[in-house]
């Protein structure tokens, strides 16, 4: 097995690497990776991002927001959360197997004092709270091997309210496809009392890397780094892939101005503003739907929905009397 101990805290590098993994998988040696990411909201391939995240307090607080080649619901990636990913051959089963990379996880955590246990379909749980979940997907290398990639998480100390705070969703009467997360009671497991492990989370993460690769680790080569950077800026780092994937989803939103009461129909397909309608008691100068055509086929993000409104920033006066950019954008955006 080739063991990897991935130092860096790229969150778009870091799923970058494993489907560079992926793609270089031969059958002749199996790969694991330990790594960290920096504060990020890592969704699921399948999810919608709007649906999942607390748009403002990721923005306020410079929260990345990456979507991972994996099923399953979002999860809050700091520091003080360690993630592994196994790469392997498959089995030739057409059933997701979470038992195969979990129990060795699982007996890991056994000798640093934590009783857990899988519990439904793809989570490890300690005492009644979930410390881990785990997603996989099936997919083929290069070399026409058929390869599986599990990966998991680990909450040793994670800030467990900026977690909180980062995946609660207002109700914003959002209705979107996609499969939407499921959110458990969690806890750190540094802090357990009967925890008897390292203490700091570069410990723990020794630690579970010694437990669960029993190589000594090693790192990417400079050709390889330059190889996961490649994908990365033609993929994970993209808009297009972490915004722009998300099912088509509807949304409606409400805010008061001294102006008056703003409302806002708004219709978005492959993370663009497909049809908006927006309703209020303002006065204006001009018909609405001049204001509605110029948002359509705008990217449903707050900076390029600004941009646009303050190049035009005339005609948004004009429909909405006394309105500004900054004011529609905070209708369509803000909590």
């Amino acid at each position: 097995m080739r063991a990897i101990y991935n130092d860096c805290t790229d969150p778009y590098f870091n799923l970058a690497a494993e489907q560079f993994l992926i793609e270089g998988y031969t059958a002749s040696e199996d790969v694991f990776m330990l790594w960290r990411n920096s504060p990020s909201i890592i969704i699921g391939k399948n999810q919608n991002t709007w649906a999942e995240i607390n748009e403002e307090y990721v923005r306020e607080n410079g929260i990345k927001v990456a979507r991972r080649l994996t099923g399953g619901g979002a999860v809050y990636h700091d520091l003080g959360n360690i993630n592994f990913s196994f790469v392997t051959s498959h089995s030739g089963s057409s059933r997701l197997n979470f038992e195969r990379f979990g129990l060795p996880v699982i007996g890991a955590l056994h000798k640093m004092g934590i009783d857990a246990v899988l519990d439904g379909r793809n989570d490890i749980t300690a005492y009644g709270y979930k410390i881990s979940g785990n997603a996989q997907c099936v997919t083929n290398s290069k070399s026409g091997v058929r390869t599986v990639l599990h990966h998991g998480t680990l909450l040793f100390d994670a800030d467990l309210g900026a977690l909180s705070r980062a995946l609660r969703v207002s109700e914003k009467k959002i209705s979107a496809k996609g499969v939407k997360s499921v959110r458990s009671r969690v806890k750190n497991i540094s802090e357990f009392e009967c925890y008897i492990g390292e203490r700091s989370a570069e410990g723990f993460m020794a630690a579970m890397f010694g437990e669960l690769s029993g190589r000594a680790p090693e790192k990417f080569t400079p050709s390889e780094i330059s190889e996961i950077e490649k994908i990365r800026d033609v993929k994970f780092a993209l808009w297009e892939w972490n915004y722009g994937a998300s099912p088509i989803f509807g949304i409606k939103k409400e805010k008061r101005f001294p102006i008056g009461t703003l409302s806002a129909d708004i219709e978005c397909e492959n993370g663009k503003i497909s049809e908006i309608k927006i309703f209020g008691d303002f006065f204006g100068n001009t018909d609405k739907s001049e204001l509605e055509n110029l948002l359509c086929g705008v990217k449903y993000e707050r900076s390029e929905v600004k941009r646009v409104l303050s190049e035009n920033s005339g005609m948004v006066c004009d429909v909405i009397f006394g309105a500004d950019a900054e004011d529609v954008a905070s209708l369509l955006f803000d909590d």
